[in-house]
């Protein structure tokens, strides 16, 4: 059966042809607009001061789902039945949700890290059962660096489901140490030593003022209550620098430190 050049023309090539074009504007300019969408939300966040790693996260996000958007809009033109693509996308999504469930969780926490920041680089915290500086902070999982200069990377749902300490949130930080003397030594005497320790360190704060306060009659010594205010980033060194003042200057005074003894009584029998 012959087919008539204008047949031809007027039943395929001209409405296909149109619909190939309406597609390619559709897909060209919502691909432009959106871009545009992607940049001013960028922008606006910016200004918003919101962090760099969320601001670029989200507009990854935001300019996927407008392509997705887009992309269905232009298949309309072609006279494709989006409504089976999008049940077809749905079920695998769906398949591929349940496969990572793991992973968007610890997806979810990372932006939730970023968001609220409970912590952030730098900042020595404690997190997931580890100790550690904050050395990088990613979608799905943080990078600390502890004392002893290992790495450990924990999932950010680790980190989020439990408790956050961070020992860096603050500027400054109290050193709480327990120093006992014996029931014997002068406790005016112990006292003022301690004074004198604390405010020979140039490194224990003046504002808050130290606090030394009779803490516990102990089963083998007055324990004292000493407690010194420092800037965050001096705890560990003045704490270390503060015992080895009150037990060299205590030795030196003639003031004890008591610890836990025992006396042990043996007592002999005569042989019968």
């Amino acid at each position: 059966m012959d087919i008539s050049l204008d047949t031809l023309l007027n039943t395929y090539v001209i409405p296909w042809g149109t619909k190939f074009i309406m597609a390619a504007l559709v897909f060209i300019i919502g691909r432009w607009i959106a871009k545009a969408l992607t940049k001013a939300m960028q922008k606006l966040m910016t200004k918003s001061d919101v962090d760099p790693m969320l601001v670029s996260f989200l507009g990854n996000i935001v300019n996927a789902a407008l392509l997705a958007v887009v992309v269905l809009a232009a298949l309309e033109q072609l006279g494709v039945n989006t409504t089976s693509a999008l049940a077809i996308l749905g079920a695998a999504g769906l398949a591929v949700g349940l496969a990572l469930k793991d992973s968007l969780a610890s997806f979810a926490a990372g932006v939730m890290l970023i968001i609220f920041r409970p912590f952030k680089l730098g900042d020595f915290v404690e997190a997931g059962g580890v100790s550690g500086v904050v050395e990088d902070i990613r979608i799905f999982h943080s990078v600390l660096k502890t004392g002893d200069n290992r790495e450990i990377t924990m999932p950010n749902a680790q980190i989020y489901s439990g408790t956050i300490i961070n020992y860096s949130a603050r500027e400054t930080r109290r050193i709480d140490l327990v120093i006992g003397i014996g029931y014997e030594d002068d406790i005016k005497q112990a006292r003022d030593l301690l004074t004198q320790i604390l405010s020979a360190d140039e490194t224990v704060l003046k504002d808050p003022e130290p606090t030394i306060m009779l803490l516990e009659l102990g089963e083998s010594s007055v324990d004292f209550a000493v407690r010194p205010w420092v800037k965050s980033g001096d705890y560990w060194t003045t704490r270390a620098a503060l015992l080895e003042a009150i037990k060299t200057r205590f030795d030196q005074e003639g003031i004890s430190i008591p610890y836990p003894q025992r006396d042990l009584h043996m007592i002999q029998k005569s042989a019968a």
